[in-house]
């Protein structure tokens, strides 16, 4: 069966993605995220054929993982490095959600071309975000000039987030640092000096995600924000990324999917 997909009903945008086979999509890691993702899936007619959490470790097998065409990870950040090298071995392509692992990137993108492997990692996979970090780079690149003006972060998150601060928000800081020559590293919490970016990381209640950059001077603020209703937007894009993904080798992103 091939069917196609258009983001018109849930973004109110007119987007074209290719047509896509149906597929069986083990998930590694069902929480709350998985099982957002788990709907979205069967929504559009795929097949979980593997639920992997802690109670069930042990089904993260070789032989289970083969039944899948694609695996996506939301776990946490202890588990997803042994969860992503299991589909490398087992030459499944995965989708990874969780953050927190980064620093561990450049060994992971070696180990998936030694095993002729499929990885997309995303620091976020709702649309609108994507869209915001585009909108925060270019800002970022104007505002290099105008040192009038201080650049400070602040996100918020439900309490069950384990990395602080988020994937998303080291995204965001990662790209101002790029752009803005008077900021030359990221600090959570208050600056020691002038040269070193702010992030507040907020953890409060069930908070699905809020991101802020704002550039402050005497005269006035400039403020650019994403917030997030729900989980959907990060699981259907985490869906579309495991379409993206069957049968490919080699390591992806958001930047691959959406084409911006």
């Amino acid at each position: 069966m091939i069917f196609s997909f258009c983001l018109c009903g849930f973004l109110k945008k007119s987007c074209r993605f290719d047509k896509i086979l149906v597929m069986n999509i083990a998930l590694l890691g069902y929480g709350k995220m998985g099982k957002e993702i788990e709907q979205i899936a069967i929504s559009r007619n795929h097949n979980i054929v593997l639920k992997i959490d802690v109670n069930n470790v042990r089904d993260l097998t070789a032989d289970n993982l083969k039944k899948a065409d694609v695996a996506i990870e939301f776990s946490t950040p202890a588990d997803a490095i042994t969860n992503i090298y299991h589909c490398f071995n087992s030459v499944i392509p995965i989708v990874v959600g969780t953050t927190g692992w980064l620093d561990k990137l450049e060994e992971v993108k070696k180990k998936c071309s030694e095993k002729n492997a499929g990885l997309f990692h995303a620091s976020n996979f709702s649309l609108g975000v994507n869209i915001f970090f585009h909108l925060n780079k270019h800002l970022a690149k104007i505002m290099n000039v105008y040192p009038d003006y201080d650049v400070s972060m602040e996100e918020i998150h439900h309490i069950h987030k384990l990395d602080s601060p988020s994937g998303t928000g080291l995204t965001l800081a990662n790209q101002i640092l790029e752009a803005v020559e008077r900021k030359n590293k990221w600090i959570e919490g208050e600056p020691k000096s002038t040269s070193e970016l702010s992030i507040q990381a907020k953890r409060e209640g069930e908070v699905p995600g809020t991101h802020i950059v704002r550039y402050q001077s005497s005269i006035d603020d400039i403020e650019i924000k994403h917030v997030a209703h729900s989980r959907k937007g990060f699981a259907l894009g985490a869906v579309l990324a495991a379409e993206f993904m069957q049968n490919k080798k080699g390591v992806f992103g958001m930047q691959d999917l959406l084409k911006f």
